[in-house]
């Protein structure tokens, strides 16, 4: 098995990656600063991982916990649409500063496998939907702090094409959209959703709702369910081709609406909506072509209502929890 180091493995994806890695045997390493992460989630694999309280602008940290690694998964970023307004440049420093230290660290290293978490931010405005990997990345506005977060995955994602030169065995590239499920943090579209019902219902003690969205609520993404998403890293790992890009994601669009009316559904809560204004550089719609990693088997498997449903008890669970 190889040795594998993930960066930003206590995040919600890298905590997810590491379990299921443990499960199959490998020894992983864990690299984060726990800015969103916790190592926490963690421990009870304690055995079979090595928790290394880092942080990827620090470039002697990150020699140091490469040592004997075979595999680096590259997670590290700062994540959350909220974030991406308030903190650009921690944004910005972290996602590019980040990759530069990493990759000028591989440079003296051999390593077998190279993936980069890229993201579905870099299409922005697509012009083709569902949207295949060949489409071009753009920034719309660079004055918009909302691009700061796209703008670094597309650097990233030049650095990793070029700034190698052919020095490790095998580098990916894989674009995650909207990965949701339980205890993905609180700044993402379904736990903002379930946050405000919580709010309008006095902690889920009434059984109706009012609540505000940004936008009409017309608005499409597709949603991948984190069990399907590490299933389709799993096999860029084991059948991904060199120097490639692939869309990880669920190709069945749907609407804010549908969405709430499905975490309406798992709550059992009656919700209404009051439409909003989009925030400047939002996209209206947004969903994967995932016909590349089909092709090396990729089939999502988890149905929008049954993740929803997961999802949403988890953190009603979660919040009620809380409140004793």
């Amino acid at each position: 098995m190889d040795k594998v180091l993930i960066t930003g493995g206590s995040g919600f994806i890298g905590s997810y990656l590491t379990k299921t890695l443990v499960s199959l045997g490998f020894h992983v390493k864990v690299f984060d600063n726990n800015f969103r992460g916790n190592f926490k989630k963690l421990y009870k694999f304690k055995n079979n991982i090595d928790l290394i309280n880092g942080d990827i602008r620090n470039i002697k940290e990150i020699n140091k916990a490469l040592k004997n690694i075979d595999t680096v998964f590259h997670l590290a970023s700062i994540n959350g649409t909220d974030l991406f307004y308030k903190k650009p440049n921690l944004v910005l420093e972290v996602g590019v500063k980040g990759i530069i230290n990493l990759l000028d660290c591989l440079k003296k290293k051999k390593i077998k496998n190279f993936f980069y978490a890229s993201s579905s931010e870099i299409y922005n405005l697509p012009k083709v939907i569902p949207t295949p990997e060949d489409v071009p990345a753009t920034i719309p506005d660079l004055k918009n702090p909302r691009f700061s977060y796209g703008g670094s995955k597309i650097i990233g994602e030049l650095l990793c094409q070029n700034y190698l030169n052919k020095q490790i065995n095998r580098s990916i590239i894989f674009r995650p959209h909207n990965i949701y499920g339980p205890d993905m943090g609180w700044n993402h579209v379904i736990p903002e959703i379930i946050k405000k019902i919580c709010l309008a219902t006095n902690k889920f003690q009434k059984k109706e709702a009012n609540i505000s969205i940004q936008g009409s609520g017309l608005e499409t993404r597709s949603f991948c369910f984190i069990s399907d998403f590490i299933d389709g890293l799993l096999l860029c790992y084991r059948r991904g081709l060199d120097n490639n890009v692939y869309n990880i994601g669920n190709d069945s669009e749907v609407t804010i609406r549908d969405l709430i009316s499905e975490i309406s559904k798992a709550l059992d809560i009656k919700v209404k909506f009051k439409i909003g204004k989009l925030k400047e550089g939002s996209a209206n719609r947004r969903c994967p072509d995932i016909t590349k990693i089909k092709k090396i088997g990729f089939k999502p498997k988890i149905l929008l209502r049954d993740g929803i449903e997961i999802t949403a008890q988890w953190y009603k669970n979660k919040i009620l929890k809380n409140e004793k």
